[in-house]
């Protein structure tokens, strides 16, 4: 047995406790292995590297973590390509657990890109390019991105490799998506359903094409086709455990909501698979919210926003969607109160939905504006005046008709006489 499998043992049966001895530890033997060939020992290095790895993410230290991707690169630059890209990527997706920890990774992602181009390590390279992508994403950094999504396009269709083609198409519709360009987000959507076509697509990558979409369905407000986008998402993500299911399960309920069909959401969650998710947190803020909504409720809905504030405004499909519920109730709400009167105090119409005098003010005019409802606004007196809808009077468009076909009629009698002159007076 070799010193180095000797200390990895010790660190072990540490376990959680003196966590400082370990990191010496773990250290020490990347210290003594530097220049080792032993397989034993390389063995035991690259288990110290993804331990030290493990150690700084249950200690959220993401420069810690940093230091050891680097680190990683030296140790194992006489390793197979294959092996070292499978640890690189390993070691990175530790950044997961710890929050806060994107600007860091878009610095080691960069420097490892660098590396990578250097050593000539192409598809190393392109993994870690599509997941700096993800992550400018995330931060939304969306001029890097597509210039970052541009370049690697290029060479992934040189290349042919479908798989990374369809993951790097589907960053391409979900950046356009948040720059608010949906006509060219379903374009990158479809490419990227044509490249998953034409190879074995993984259960998560399907699961992530459902999800976008259904997400461009609920911007185009097909809510009905959307959902059963994202129930296809959620078997998917449900049969395999993945955290992510949950997500889904939350744009279901929201669809359920949007199609103004609330009292769905309850028996929605009774299903065998909802069950697990039912008392979370996360699907009680949409529950409150289909529960608000039920009852046409503004002060429960802007309540609930209060309430479940990081479960409702953190993902911004949710927020942009109920935004846009809010602004709906707000005018239901507003209509019931004006419908009664042909004038009515704007200031007794805010008190009624408790709202600021100025933003009924500024919902009214917009009311207004687009016709659901006739009236004008009297700043002056501080009213709204209200008026039955014109009954549409057709006698003009009536006369305009009667004159197009007199028009014609004539022209036709004009032609005739044209006609019958030439036939009897040649010259």
């Amino acid at each position: 047995m070799s010193p180095t499998t000797d200390l990895l043992a010790e660190a072990e049966a540490l376990g959680t406790e003196n966590p400082q001895r370990r990191e010496d530890i773990y250290k020490q033997i990347l210290e003594a292995s530097k220049s080792t060939v032993n397989p034993d020992e390389l063995r035991d290095q690259e288990t110290a590297l993804v331990k030290l790895g493990e150690l700084y993410r249950d200690q959220k230290d993401a420069q810690g973590l940093a230091e050891v991707v680097t680190l990683s690169r030296s140790f194992l630059s006489s390793t197979a390509k294959a092996k070292t890209a499978k640890l690189i990527r390993n070691l990175l997706s530790f950044f997961n657990g710890i929050p806060n920890s994107q600007p860091t990774q878009i610095t080691v992602l960069n420097d490892n890109i660098e590396w990578a181009k250097r050593e000539k390590r192409i598809f190393l390279k392109q993994s870690l390019e599509t997941r700096l992508i993800s992550l400018q994403l995330e931060t939304q950094q969306y001029k890097p991105a597509l210039a970052l999504i541009e370049t690697l396009l290029t060479e992934l269709r040189r290349l042919d490799d479908k798989m990374i083609l369809t993951e790097v198409h589907l960053l391409e519709s979900r950046v356009y998506r948040g720059i608010g360009n949906l006509a060219k987000a379903k374009s990158s959507l479809t490419s990227a359903r044509t490249a998953a076509n034409s190879i074995y697509c993984p259960p998560q990558l399907q699961a992530a094409l459902d999800l976008q979409s259904g997400v461009l369905h609920a911007e185009d407000k097909d809510y009905t086709t959307a959902y059963s986008y994202f129930f296809e998402t959620f078997e998917n993500l449900s049969s395999q455990d993945d955290p992510s299911a949950l997500g889904a399960l939350k744009y279901m309920l929201l669809c359920k909501v949007m199609l103004n069909l609330p009292e769905d959401v309850n028996s929605l969650l009774s299903i065998k698979l909802a069950l697990k998710y039912a008392q979370l947190r996360d699907v009680e803020s949409m529950r409150a919210v289909a529960r608000a909504h039920q009852t046409r409720d503004l002060a429960a809905f802007e309540q609930t926003l209060r309430d479940y504030r990081e479960e409702l405004s953190s993902d911004p499909t949710i927020r942009s969607h109920l935004a846009a519920l809010y602004d709906t109730l707000l005018e239901q709400n507003v209509l019931r109160i004006v419908e009664p009167y042909s004038v009515v105090e704007i200031e007794y119409v805010a008190q009624q939905v408790g709202q600021g005098r100025q933003d009924v003010e500024a919902k009214l005019s917009q009311m207004i504006l687009d016709k659901v409802f006739h009236g004008v606004l009297d700043q002056g007196r501080g009213c709204l005046l209200v008026f039955d809808e014109a009954e549409t009077d057709d006698t003009y468009g009536a006369a305009i008709d009667t004159l197009e076909e007199v028009s014609k009629v004539v022209d036709s009698l004009y032609a005739k006489v044209r006609m019958y002159q030439t036939m009897f007076d040649p010259s």
